[in-house]
């Protein structure tokens, strides 16, 4: 009765002849739930889950609740394992006409200042405008980045002059 056990013909035979609502009672049961706590989960009766937990243990010839779960436990690490994942495969995609001229669609795709079909959102300019365009070259954008800094270090300090004078008024 150890877990590297093959599955063999009676094994599967009564992996098959536990019907699947059987084995939902049976897999709570694993967790030790009581009948009415099963009953609870599945929204089914008491009196139903002691018969489909009753017809499992005749089905695997356990003397009781117990015994039941646990050669269902066995079973079940024997009889219920995926032997291989699931494949899926994509759909093959079909091939369509061309109709940009020569088949080239770099018109259509290039992204920069107003050319193409890509340039903005219905014709609209990126909010930015043109100071940051993903095609400027190191140089410019670290020129980019030091002016904005440089404007924000300008702001920061005219605020802090402006309110040094304020001080100065409201106690002098």
């Amino acid at each position: 009765m150890d877990g590297a056990h093959e599955p063999g013909a009676a094994d599967a035979r009564l992996w098959a002849l536990l019907t699947d609502k059987q084995r939902a009672c049976l897999d709570l049961v694993l967790q030790r739930k009581t009948s009415k706590q099963i009953a609870r989960e599945l929204g089914i009766s008491r009196y139903t889950v002691d018969q489909r937990i009753s017809a499992a243990r005749k089905t695997l010839g356990a003397v009781n609740r117990d015994d039941t779960a646990i050669r269902y436990a066995r079973l079940k690490s024997i009889c219920d394992r995926i032997a291989y994942d699931p494949v899926e495969l994509p759909i093959m995609p079909s091939l369509a006409p061309s109709d940009f001229p020569d088949g080239d669609p770099a018109h259509y795709l290039d992204v920069r200042e107003g050319k193409g079909a890509m340039a903005g959102l219905s014709g609209e300019r990126p909010p930015s405008g043109t100071i940051w365009r993903h095609d400027h070259a190191p140089t410019a954008k670290a020129t980019i980045i030091a002016i904005m800094l440089m404007v924000v270090v300008f702001a920061l300090l005219g605020g802090l002059g402006i309110a040094e004078a304020l001080t100065r008024l409201m106690s002098g």
